[in-house]
């Protein structure tokens, strides 16, 4: 086990520096200047140069990329100069949250996903699965920011029971609880599709197994088999979902962030793209990184105490 822990560790900090890599490189390929963002259009071409060669533009994009990383190492992500405070400033005010909601998100999508998707395989090419089936997938084509639109002009609108807009303020988060069920609800359903069609096919899978033939052939109950066999074994795949879709969920909170003006990381980060502010978007990038390569590495190893089999393919 520990010899396992120590490989997907080392994977995992592989993985996190050739983000780190790939990111520095297209950001400085995309078109504009981070320094006429900064002086504006009209500043003169000496005050671009000097600010070029203080802030070290000119220098080689290896070199560049390598100081950037000595920063990284010391707890420095740089200074964003379009809302004058240090990126680690920014993304502490920031995280919390989009932690709330991407984490209340997570949640009631796993709450729910785990009994529609039994319900579906219990139900399995009748009627309501179809339905099911059919509410599934059009929410899982949904576009994220269509979606948020839709309950937008629905609830808040047209019936006018909930704000448009969430939360500007951490205090408000708790208060204004009502503002934030639009935000919740547009990413729980976008997640809550993927989890219940992956929960429904796990159950099947699981429900043919020989395992599950000598359950019954030993007279236990169909509930029996249900919650003590095919349930518990289905529950596994869904512990490596989870840790793959942080990525998903994240990007989703990018979107909702946006369309709701909830101020997270999402919207900080849509923010520095507009206005090319290079050092937010690293900033936002390499916490993006971090968590998706953290989520999976605890998924590896939750799958990999709660099945040891894996310990010896991976």
């Amino acid at each position: 086990m520990t010899g396992y822990l120590i490989r997907r560790f080392l994977q995992s900090i592989v993985v996190v520096i050739g983000v780190t890599i790939i990111t520095f490189i297209f950001l400085h390929m995309l078109p504009g200047n981070p320094i006429r963002a900064i002086l504006g259009t009209r500043a003169s071409a000496q005050a671009v140069k000097q600010l070029t060669i203080e802030y070290g533009f000119n220098k080689p994009l290896p070199e560049q990329y390598l100081i950037w990383l000595g920063n990284l190492l010391h707890g420095n992500l740089g200074y964003s100069y379009k809302q004058n405070q240090t990126v680690m400033a920014l993304l502490a005010q920031r995280i919390p949250k989009t932690l709330f909601l991407t984490g209340s998100a997570a949640v009631l999508a796993i709450l729910l996903a785990i009994p529609a998707g039994m319900w579906q395989s219990v139900r399995r090419n009748k009627p309501d699965d179809y339905a099911g089936t059919g509410l599934i997938f059009i929410f899982y084509s949904m576009p994220t920011f269509w979606l948020g639109l839709v309950l937008i002009i629905i609830f808040s609108e047209t019936l006018g029971w909930l704000p448009s807009e969430a939360p500007q303020d951490q205090l408000s988060l708790f208060s204004q609880l009502n503002g934030m069920v639009l935000p919740v609800a547009t990413l729980t359903l976008v997640t809550l599709a993927a989890f219940t069609r992956y929960m429904r096919s796990s159950m099947l899978e699981q429900s043919i197994q020989d395992y599950v033939r000598t359950a019954r052939a030993k007279g236990v109950s169909s509930r029996g088999v249900l919650f003590k066999h095919v349930l518990r074994n289905a529950l596994l795949p869904m512990v490596t979902l989870i840790g793959l879709s942080i990525p998903t969920i994240l990007s989703g909170s990018l979107v909702t962030e946006t369309v709701f003006n909830y101020p997270g990381m999402g919207l900080l980060f849509y923010q520095a793209a507009e206005s090319d502010d290079f050092p937010v978007l690293l900033g936002v990038t390499i916490v993006v990184a971090i968590a998706t390569v953290v989520g999976n590495l605890i998924a590896d190893i939750l799958y990999a105490v709660v099945d040891p089999r894996i310990r010896y393919v991976s």
